[in-house]
């Protein structure tokens, strides 16, 4: 799972906790910002979670739900209880009957997110189980922190957020079929190492042969499986990861020739009718700040 972990470094996300409290009273949280990246959890207690025409789920104490695009929902106690809605911070409010509720939204700096947003399901739940010791232990994380009095405690909180993302997505990736996607790729032990060395050295002139040996397969056999698993050549491959990689580059305001030669185009004007065609806009915009994602 390398190559995914090099998707996920090249994205940058970042978690913005919206919401951490203690949800007290004839409680109901409504969704926060529709078409949005957002996560929740219950960090102590449980909580039913209504989405409509989706379904509807009853989520333990440290069960995850994510919406790659957030829709419509709400999220109410499991049973009534009485008294108005308060919303309590987690570390003063512990005697209370309740619910910590912790909500964050995810932002992307770059475009390629997108690839990733339209493979996960409309509603992702990640039930806490002795299956997934990783959610166990970053809800128990969280949960120190929210009833620390360190000053520090939101930008720790932050930090574990995006951890929590970053492993949710590999857990699903892990844990279901992924076919004719680049993410099929990421999960494609055969192709893994290929993977790898396309990722480790973005800038050289592969040859189909080169990455055949690589996988220890025939030229043919290596083209097939590689369209098979993700519906491209490698060859459209490399030159996406290169492109992802240039608008990344782009971004942080190195200059057009740099970026160009950083992944294998000797030629600027090459490399930036290839860019130009790929995202519809110039190198020289994204340089300038367009593709900076707010």
């Amino acid at each position: 799972m390398a190559g995914f972990l090099d998707f996920i470094n090249l994205l940058k996300l970042e978690v913005d906790v919206y919401h951490n409290a203690r949800v007290c009273g004839n409680w109901t949280i409504n969704a926060h910002s529709v078409g949005q990246t957002c996560f929740h959890m219950a960090t102590q207690g449980e909580c039913v979670l209504n989405v409509p025409n989706k379904g509807q789920w009853r989520l333990k104490e440290g069960d995850l739900v994510i919406f790659p695009n957030e829709l419509p929902h709400s999220m109410v106690s499991v049973k009534p209880l009485q008294g108005p809605q308060q919303h309590l911070p987690v570390a003063n409010s512990q005697h209370l009957d309740g619910t910590s509720m912790l909500c964050g939204k995810v932002s992307f700096e770059h475009l390629a997110n997108e690839h990733l947003l339209a493979t996960l399901p409309k509603v992702l739940v990640i039930e806490n189980t002795l299956n997934t010791p990783w959610l166990t232990q970053l809800r128990e994380m969280i949960l120190l922190e929210s009833l620390s009095s360190e000053q520090s405690t939101n930008v720790i909180i932050t930090r574990l957020c995006e951890l929590l993302f970053a492993y949710a997505l590999r857990h699903y990736l892990q844990t279901h079929v992924i076919t004719n996607s680049v993410f099929a790729l990421y999960t494609s032990e055969p192709l893994n190492k290929v993977i790898d060395s396309i990722h480790n050295e973005p800038q050289r002139a592969w040859t189909l042969a080169e990455l055949a040996s690589i996988a220890c397969m025939s030229r043919t056999k290596f083209a097939l499986l590689f369209k098979s698993v993700s519906s491209w050549t490698v060859m459209e491959y490399i030159t996406w990861w290169r492109m992802q990689l240039a608008w990344r580059y782009l971004s942080t305001g190195l200059s057009v020739l740099v970026v160009a030669n950083k992944v294998g185009y000797l030629s600027e004007a090459a490399f930036s009718r290839v860019f130009n065609k790929h995202f519809g806009c110039s190198a020289g915009q994204v340089r300038r700040g367009y593709g900076k994602r707010q």
